[in-house]
């Protein structure tokens, strides 16, 4: 039996809207990826620590905050300080075209921005999940 895809959904900082963050986390699940959602206002620290403790092959993080400069490359950190380098890291939400390539040289596999399908999602993960 083949093992499911575990995905970590997660709201970095102080943005309290995760409609879109439960929206890609259903589809995942309905994907059949299996997904923690940690919820609103978490910080780096308790991200990474969540994806180590759920043993996740993905973190998906989601913001609309304006803080993904700051939020997701420490969050790319944390995860290579604790020996997590195989955990495929992916980010969404409102992120300008232009910070896109600076999350990426930092680490961040790819950025999906708002009227993205899930489904490119989906196919995303799967095709790069180590």
């Amino acid at each position: 039996m083949e093992k499911r895809i575990r995905v970590l959904v997660a709201k970095p900082g102080l943005d309290g809207h995760d409609r879109g963050a439960k929206v890609v986390a259903r589809a995942l699940r309905d994907a059949g990826f299996e997904v923690i959602y940690t919820g609103l206002r978490q910080t780096p620290e308790q991200i990474v620590e969540a994806s180590l403790q759920e043993d996740v092959n993905v973190v998906a993080l989601s913001l609309l905050s304006g803080a993904h400069n700051h939020l997701f490359p420490r969050i790319v950190e944390l995860c290579k300080q604790k020996g997590m380098s195989d955990v495929l890291i992916v980010g969404g939400g409102v992120i300008p075209d232009a910070d896109i390539p600076g999350l990426k040289a930092a680490g961040v596999a790819e950025v999906f921005t708002p009227g993205t399908p899930t489904s490119s999602i989906v196919e995303f993960i799967k095709a790069n999940v180590k």
